[in-house]
C-alpha cells in the first residue's frame, strides 16, 4: 500500500541541521482506541507557530490540543519540537536537562500508537534525532551516539515497510552521507555498533530524489526541509557551494516572513560568496514581540558586516553579547569585536575585547576554540592580512587580491605571517580562477607549514585537493586530500579533517 504525505507547505526550523521533519495527516484508523497520527488543522497551526518562532502562541495551542484531541499523538510530537528548538535557541543547558527527561515519556506514548502508520517509527526516529543533536551539543556523546543509532535503525525499518513514504529520505539521506564521511579505519566500528552504513553519494542521491519530488509537488508538506537538507549536504560534505546557494534560494525565497528560513538562507549566502544578499536578508528578517528572541540574527549580521568592513559591524556583535544568555559563540563574538577595533587602529580596543574572549564563554565549537587560542597567545593579527581574510570570507575576492598582491616582501621575515600570506594568496587566486598561481601558493604553504600549529598548511592541502578535483585530476586530488588528513593542527582540526575525508571519499575510486 502506498502512503502519500499531505500536500502542505511548511517552513524551515533552524540552522546547523535542525530541520527534523513534521508531518501530514495519515490514513484513517479502524480502531477508536489506538491513538493515531493525524495532522489536524489545530496541530498544523501549532506547528506553524513553532517553526515561525511564535513559541508562546504555540505552547497555548499545544496545551489545548492535548486536551481536545486525546487520541492524536501529533500534539506531543510538536511539543517535542518546541522543547528542543527552545533549548537550542536559548542555549540553555538547564532547559536541556529538564526537557530531555520528557523524551522517554513521549517515546513511550508514541510506541502505543497505530503500528500500521508509516509515522509510527518515523516519529520515534525524529524525536531521537532531535535530542541527539542536543546531547552532542552538551557533551553527552554516548547518549548522542545511542540515539542516532536507534534513529537510524527505526528509519531503515520504516523504509523497508513503506518504501513509498518519501519523508524517510530526508533524515536517511543525511545519515547515509554522514556515515559515508567517517574514516575507513573506524567505519567498521560504526557498522558493528549500530549497523550503520552509507556513502555521501547515496545520501546525495536520496536527497536529490526527495528534492525532485518536491519540485513536481509544490505543496509537498516537507518541501522546505527538502531544500534545506539538500543544500546543507551540498555545502558541507559535497563541496558544491553554488548548488547549495541556488537550491536554498529556490526553496526559501517565498518565506520572507519566517525568521528561521531567512536566517538559514543568509547563513548559506555568507558561506558561498553572497554576503551582500545575506546582509539584506538579515536586515529584513522579521522581528517583534510575537517572536521568540533570536540573538543569533545579530551575531550573524555583525560578522557579515565585518566581512564587508562596514563601520557599524560592532553594533550587532554588541547586541548579541547584550541579549544572548548562552555560552556558545561568546568567545568568537568578542574576538570579532577585537578585530573590528584593530581595523580602526584601536589597539587598546583590540586587547580589551580579546581579553574578554579569554575569560568568557566556552570552547566546544571550533570557532570559539580558535578565539580562545588567539586570546591566550596574546599575538595581535597583522592588520592587512586580517582585512584580506575578512574580505575573502565575504566573497570580495578582487578587493582582497588588490590588497595583498604586492605585499610578499613585507612578510618574508615573519614565519607565521609569511605562511598566512602564502595561504591567503592561494585561496584568493583559487577563487579568481588564477589556478596555476593558486597551486604554487598552496604548495608553498604546505611545504613551509606542515608541522606548525597553525591551520594554514592543512587547509591549503584541502583546498588544493578541491582544485584538482574540479579539474578531474583524480590522483593529484587524492594525494592532496591525504596530505590534509595527515597534517595535525591546533586550529579547526575537526572540521578540516572532516572535509578532507569527505573529499577523499568522493575521489578515491576515480
Amino acid at each position: 500500500m502506498k502512503y502519500q504525505l499531505i500536500q502542505r507547505k511548511r517552513p524551515f526550523l533552524f540552522v546547523f541541521l535542525f530541520f527534523c521533519a513534521f508531518l501530514g495527516r495519515v490514513s484513517a484508523h479502524n480502531s477508536p482506541v489506538v491513538a493515531g497520527f493525524e495532522f489536524t488543522e489545530g496541530v498544523r497551526s501549532a506547528y506553524q507557530k513553532v517553526i515561525s518562532l511564535r513559541f508562546a502562541e504555540a505552547r497555548a495551542e499545544i496545551d489545548a490540543l492535548k486536551k481536545n484531541e486525546p487520541n492524536n499523538l501529533m500534539p506531543h510530537f510538536v511539543e517535542n519540537y518546541l522543547e528542543t528548538a527552545s533549548a537550542v535557541l536559548n542555549d540553555s543547558e538547564s532547559e536541556y536537562r529538564k526537557g530531555v527527561k520528557n523524551m522517554d515519556k513521549r517515546l513511550s506514548k508514541l510506541s502505543n500508537g497505530d503500528r500500521n502508520s508509516p509515522y509510527y517509527l518515523y516519529c520515534q526516529a525524529e524525536i531521537r534525532l532531535q535530542w541527539a543533536l542536543l546531547r552532542g551539543r552538551y557533551g553527552d556523546y554516548l547518549s548522542c551516539i545511542t540515539n542516532v543509532k536507534n534513529a537510524y535503525s527505526l528509519l531503515e525499518e520504516n523504509q523497508k515497510r513503506y518504501p513509498d513514504f518519501v519523508a524517510n529520505k530526508k533524515s536517511l539521506g543525511l545519515l547515509h552521507a554522514i556515515v559515508g564521511n567517517i574514516p575507513d579505519e573506524i567505519r567498521w566500528a560504526v557498522k558493528g555498533i549500530g549497523g550503520m552504513k552509507g556513502t555521501i553519494a547515496q545520501g546525495v542521491q536520496e536527497l536529490e530524489d526527495l528534492l525532485n519530488y518536491t519540485r513536481y509537488n509544490p505543496d509537498f508538506i516537507f518541501g522546505i526541509e527538502s531544500y534545506v537538507a539538500y543544500s546543507y549536504l551540498q555545502l558541507h560534505l559535497n563541496n558544491k557551494t553554488q548548488t547549495a546557494w541556488k537550491t536554498m534560494s529556490e526553496g526559501l525565497k517565498e518565506h520572507k516572513t519566517n525568521p528561521l528560513a531567512m536566517f538559514a538562507l543568509a547563513n548559506v549566502g555568507m558561506r558561498t560568496g553572497h554576503n551582500d544578499e545575506a546582509i539584506k536578508l538579515l536586515e529584513q528578517m522579521p522581528v517583534g514581540n510575537q517572536f521568540h528572541p533570536f540573538p543569533y540574527r545579530s551575531f550573524l549580521l555583525g560578522i557579515a558586516k565585518l566581512y564587508r568592513l562596514d563601520t557599524d559591524a560592532n553594533q550587532y556583535l554588541q547586541q548579541f553579547l547584550s541579549n544572548y544568555k548562552g555560552q556558545f559563540g561568546i568567545k568568537e563574538a568578542y574576538q570579532k569585536l577585537a578585530w573590528f577595533h584593530l581595523l580602526k587602529n584601536d589597539q587598546q580596543g583590540y586587547w580589551n575585547n580579546i581579553y574578554q574572549a579569554k575569560i568568557q564563554g566556552i570552547t566546544r565549537a571550533d570557532t570559539d576554540k580558535a578565539a580562545d587560542r588567539e586570546a591566550n597567545k596574546g599575538e595581535m593579527p597583522d592588520v592587512q592580512l586580517l582585512k584580506a581574510r575578512l574580505l575573502f570570507d565575504g566573497g570580495y575576492n578582487q578587493r582582497a587580491y588588490d590588497l595583498l598582491k604586492n605585499s610578499a616582501a613585507a612578510y618574508e621575515q615573519h614565519e607565521k605571517n609569511n605562511l598566512e600570506f602564502l595561504y591567503r594568496m592561494g585561496r584568493i587566486c583559487h577563487k579568481l580562477n588564477k589556478n596555476e598561481d593558486a597551486i604554487r601558493y598552496y604548495n608553498l604553504a604546505i611545504g613551509k607549514g606542515s608541522g606548525k600549529p597553525w591551520y594554514f598548511a592543512c587547509n591549503a592541502a584541502l583546498q588544493l585537493g578541491l582544485l584538482y578535483e574540479d579539474r578531474k585530476e583524480w590522483a593529484n586530488a587524492r594525494a592532496a586530500y591525504q596530505k590534509a588528513i595527515k597534517i595535525d593542527t591546533e586550529e579547526y582540526s575537526a572540521s578540516l579533517h572532516a572535509r578532507a575525508k569527505a573529499g577523499y571519499n568522493r575521489v578515491k575510486n576515480k
